[in-house]
């Protein structure tokens, strides 16, 4: 069973940074490729970034502009999201995702619970 458990959320000022957390298993950190989505009040999820497994390269939505860095411990079969430059269009529930499909921006179907980030303008 694929468990995936997010942290990092909370409230920053514009032009602030976060780092969000997704802490896995070992197998789930190996096999899969992971990502990130956000869904926005009233709008629907949309994907921010993903990385494949192995480190097999990264992509990004293109509303990211290099403000944002996904990216993996391998000790800690922990995934990050750093992001900087942030903006209050940024205020969203986060969510990881993991998968099979190398680099695609559709979704795998195995999620974590979310973790909200705002913020304030």
């Amino acid at each position: 069973q694929v468990r995936l458990v997010e942290s990092g959320g909370g409230l920053v000022q514009a032009g602030g940074s976060l780092r969000l957390s997704c802490a896995t298993d070992e197998r789930t950190f190996i096999v899969y490729n992971m990502g990130w989505y956000r869904q926005a009040p009233g709008k629907e999820r949309e994907f921010v970034a993903a990385i494949a497994s192995l480190n097999r390269g990264t992509t990004y939505a293109d509303f990211v502009e290099g403000r944002f860095t996904i990216s993996k411990d391998n000790a800690k079969n922990t995934v990050y999201l750093q992001m900087n430059s942030l903006k209050s269009e940024d205020t969203a529930v986060y969510y990881c995702n993991a998968g099979l499909t190398y680099l695609t921006r559709s979704p795998g179907d195995k999620w974590g619970q979310g973790t909200q980030v705002t913020v304030s303008s």
